[in-house]
């Protein structure tokens, strides 16, 4: 059981700011549905991502960017339907904000109206300031995301950890300031050296959310299907699994397999 579950007061992106001003970690796990989402807020959680690694757990592509803005908003849909407490904020998807910034404005207002999250996440930084800018002065709360950026893997070529150069870490401290100077609620750091992220979360006054990037920034976010155990290919060195459900589940559904094979489901108590 959560020690947070007793305060029930809706999470803001005001109240995250207050949680870093006065040192408490915020936990962020991702969510895709109704029914998981509905159990992770009950726990307690802080902030909920709709994250776009939906295309890699829920649809099984290789990577994040086949998934559609329309694809997105039917998740965050299905996840704001659960949620009583937790702050909701919703990806957006590869290609619906690079290098046009109306498009960019059009993609998050459609986000916000259709499936009522409370925010969206954006991979880059002075890459894409215009879009960002754009979307926050339609009063659209934005949380930025640097280090790894998954929707530009094709440019990166690889997964590894970013930021070990001096001239990508000093662009990475440079758009982490630019982002909080442009009115971005909380920033995103993956898979960069826990040193960098720390002296981030030092330098910005918005909460630093990390994940693979060690823990001295102010909380941390992991995809709900790796830390449960459903997703078993995929074990980098930040990932810790609190569950084994693969395992459970798989001998849930055997279990049931030879109970139907050997007729003993139903039995007398379970027929009408």
């Amino acid at each position: 059981m959560s020690t947070y579950t007793e305060d029930q007061r809706k999470v803001t992106t005001h109240r995250l700011i207050e949680m870093k001003q006065r040192g408490e970690k915020i936990a962020m796990l991702t969510a895709y549905d109704y029914s998981m989402a509905k159990l992770i807020d009950a726990a307690g959680m802080d902030v909920i991502l709709v994250g776009d690694s939906a295309s890699n757990v829920m649809a099984g592509n290789m990577t994040t960017l086949p998934i559609t803005l329309d694809q997105m908003i039917y998740h965050a849909k299905s996840v704001i339907k659960g949620v009583k407490r937790a702050l909701v904020v919703c990806d957006l998807p590869f290609g619906s904000y690079q290098g046009n910034s109306k498009e960019a404005l059009a993609s998050a207002i459609r986000i916000m109206k259709e499936s009522h999250a409370e925010a969206v996440k954006m991979e880059g930084g002075s890459e894409i300031r215009e879009s960002i800018e754009r979307i926050l002065c339609a009063g659209i709360p934005v949380m930025g995301h640097l280090g790894l950026t998954p929707q530009s893997i094709n440019k990166f070529g690889t997964y590894s950890v970013r930021a070990r150069e001096e001239a990508e870490a000093q662009k990475l401290i440079e758009d982490a300031k630019m982002l909080e100077e442009i009115g971005c609620f909380a920033l995103v750091l993956e898979k960069i050296p826990a040193t960098l992220a720390t002296k981030v979360a030092q330098l910005v006054s918005i909460p630093v959310i990390g994940i693979g990037a060690g823990g001295g920034v102010d909380g941390q976010v992991l995809v709900m299907h790796d830390m449960l155990g459903i997703n078993k290919g995929f074990s980098p060195r930040f990932l810790r699994r609190y569950a084994d459900l693969s395992a459970i589940v798989n001998d849930a559904v055997a279990h049931y397999i030879d109970d139907v094979k050997t007729q003993d489901f139903p039995n007398e108590k379970e027929q009408y």
